[in-house]
């Protein structure tokens, strides 16, 4: 008897080992049956582009991804970088609200007679309905839109355009935001990671810029050889600042155009 007790507990110490898995009891409310649930270990997930070890704060992580479309939305529509930087590090929290995690949207605009994909979010009401863009740089350029396409924005486009204090009392003033700290808000930012360099370099003010780092966030189309001229640099150029072996980058994949 003494022989099989211990070969009984042997047998589950053994089987207890050999798996790392839990089993959890769970009881079914709509019967008396019981049923066993095997939980999986956590597994952890690594987030694209942004190295653990990473001692950058979330909002330099976000200037360093988007610095190059606010500069070409300045480019196109007149809208200051550094307002386009702000106005996305305070809409979305810096990339991690909802809106810009499940939406793709940076800047909190809401549907307004949209017809694309949607989503619902509690704001000023309940449930109230956003605009849901497929990729970053959709929302970025909608932004510029939706800007140069309301008559109450005209006046800010008088501005000088590297007039970001202008553009941050002048979004306020026209009822982009309700709340009436926006303007200050949003220069506190740009003071802070002097965010109006990216005004200058748009604008060739190179005498006032000291240590500019561009970044480039692969979009569809994007090859290297587009990128340098964009960028007025060259290929080989390009794969030296970011470690390439050949001509391919891949969406998404974040690029060193110049750094200092």
């Amino acid at each position: 008897m003494k022989k099989i007790i211990v070969f009984l507990l042997v047998g589950f110490m053994a089987l207890s080992c050999g798996s790392k898995k839990r089993v959890v009891t769970k009881k079914d409310k709509r019967s008396t049956k019981t049923e066993q649930v095997v939980v999986e270990p956590k597994v952890a997930v690594k987030t694209p582009d942004v190295p653990e070890t990473s001692s950058l704060s979330a909002v330099e992580i976000y200037i360093l991804k988007y610095n190059a479309i606010a500069m070409d939305e300045m480019r196109t529509s007149k809208i200051p970088a550094s307002i386009t930087l702000a106005q996305g590090i305070l809409e979305s929290g810096s990339g991690k609200g909802r809106l810009s995690v499940e939406a793709n949207n940076h800047f909190g605009i809401k549907c307004h007679g949209w017809t694309g994909k949607k989503i619902y979010h509690d704001d000023d009401a309940s449930q109230e309905c956003f605009r849901k863009y497929d990729h970053a740089n959709s929302s970025f350029e909608d932004h510029s839109e939706f800007l140069t396409g309301r008559g109450r924005y005209a006046k800010l486009f008088k501005l000088k355009p590297d007039d970001y204090k202008g553009w941050a009392k002048g979004l306020r003033a026209a009822g982009y935001a309700t709340d009436r700290k926006y303007p200050e808000k949003l220069i506190s930012l740009i003071k802070r990671y002097k965010l109006d360099k990216y005004d200058d370099m748009v604008l060739g003010n190179t005498s006032v810029i000291v240590d500019v780092e561009i970044n480039h966030t692969v979009v569809k189309g994007d090859t290297l050889y587009s990128l340098s001229k964009k960028y007025n640099t060259s290929v080989d150029e390009l794969k030296r600042l970011n470690s390439l072996d050949s001509n391919e980058i891949s969406l998404g994949q974040l690029l060193i155009i110049k750094s200092n």
